[in-house]
């Protein structure tokens, strides 16, 4: 059965966009030996889409906020492209340091993948309870305590 993908970016400087994986948009990477560093991808999805012409592949990176994602490439020296609007989503290209560019898009569009739950920023903190009580047990207090205090 198939358990992933993995997608090889051709490059006129492959150190230097392996380092920007790296050290740039800090990928998990695995040393296959001599200089070969297979970085860890987010999670995927794959569409389907009808042409008339040839097939072909693209890849583009997603992101939860694009203007976001824009400033902080912008703020470590990354040239970006400007934000193009499509029905399906916010696009940019990020600049590698080899001058190839990687598409990047916040999507507008429903996803398997429920990115933006995933996010450690969008998540609600997660309460701690008190020795020997259950979580439950003390948000139930908590809420007792405030309407006696009303």
């Amino acid at each position: 059965m198939i358990h992933g993908a993995h997608v090889i970016l051709f490059s006129k400087n492959a150190d230097a966009d392996r380092a920007f994986f790296r050290d740039v948009l800090k990928y998990r990477f695995a040393d296959a030996g001599h200089g070969w560093q297979i970085f860890a991808l987010p999670p995927a999805e794959v569409a389907c889409h009808p042409t008339d012409g040839e097939g072909g592949h693209e890849l583009y990176l997603m992101c939860d906020d694009i203007q976001a994602l824009i400033a902080d490439m912008n703020g470590k020296g990354v040239a970006t492209t400007p934000v193009h609007e499509e029905r399906w989503g916010l696009l940019t290209r990020i600049t590698l340091p080899s001058g190839g560019t990687l598409g990047v898009y916040e999507p507008r569009h429903p996803s398997p993948l429920d990115l933006r739950a995933a996010s450690p920023r969008k998540r609600p903190p997660k309460r701690k309870a008190a020795p020997g009580k259950s979580v439950a047990k003390k948000a139930r207090k908590t809420k007792k305590a405030k309407k006696r205090a009303r």
